[in-house]
This record gives structure tokens, sequence and C-alpha cells, in this order.
């Protein structure tokens, strides 16, 4: 039996002047990356689509639904794996404090889109509010590693 690729189309992305839409394969969106960590029990891996924040080539990464799987599995390795397209690398992970979360929070926000049901502060909430959520939303910042 041969195995069907499903692609589906994305909202329109402009390139250059045209406007094409994006195929996105899976589900997953363009700027998501794939984390793998290994599971706390099986050890084995285990992939999940994730959006980074990335400034001034530091790069953050959030657990919008508060403490998943991978938060618990990347907390007890210390290390990540982030894939997308040709990059594959390895990182050593660094739970940042409240303090430093809320403008990677909010940063997070613009970058997803539209307020999301599980964030009280909306795109346009002062960074006192992202403050204050921060313990429900977990920001890991990835430190590249030498393989």
């Amino acid at each position: 039996m041969t195995e069907v690729k499903r692609f589906r189309m994305t909202p329109l992305r402009r390139l250059g002047d045209k406007i094409m839409p994006v195929p996105v394969k899976l589900g997953l969106i363009p700027h998501t990356y794939m984390l793998t960590t290994r599971g706390r029990k099986t050890g084995k891996p285990r992939s999940h689509p994730v959006t980074l924040v990335e400034q001034d080539g530091r790069r953050w990464l959030v657990a919008p639904y508060g403490p998943v799987a991978w938060v618990h599995n990347a907390r007890a390795a210390g290390t990540v794996r982030i894939t997308r397209r040709s990059e594959d690398r390895e990182f050593a992970v660094r739970e940042v404090g409240a303090e430093e979360a809320g403008p990677i929070l909010k940063q997070y926000l613009k970058i997803t889109g539209p307020p999301k049901a599980y964030f009280h502060a909306g795109a346009d909430s002062p960074v006192a509010e992202f403050v204050a959520e921060a313990p429900d939303h977990p920001v890991f910042e990835l430190v590249p590693t030498a393989r």
C-alpha cells in the first residue's frame, strides 16, 4: 500500500510581488519547529510541534498550555532537539523566571496571532499582565550545545 502524504493550504503568504498559498505538511504552520524529547518512562523519542521566540540570536521556547509532557521531559533531561527543514540542533534548556518571561510571552502572543483562550492578557496588554501569567506558561531559554 502506498503512503499518501496530505497537504493543506494555509493562509496566503506574500512572496515578493506575488501572493501565493503556502503548502503545509502534517498541519504544521511555517514558523513551527518540531521539538524532540525523550520520554521519562520509556526513553523513546517523542516529537511535538512548537513555536520559538527568537530575538538577537537568543531563542525561547514557550509552553502555551502549561506543564505538558514535553515540559516535564525537557526539565528532566535538560536538553531538547529542535528540527525544521534542514536545521537539526540540540539545545540545553534553562527555565526563566517570571520577570524575564513576561516580555517573551508578550512576543509569543504576537507571533501566534490573536489572543488564545489560554492567555488572559491580550496582545495590547502591558508586560506586567504577562509577568502575572508566567507561572502558567513555562518559558525555557535554549542554549546551543556542542555536538
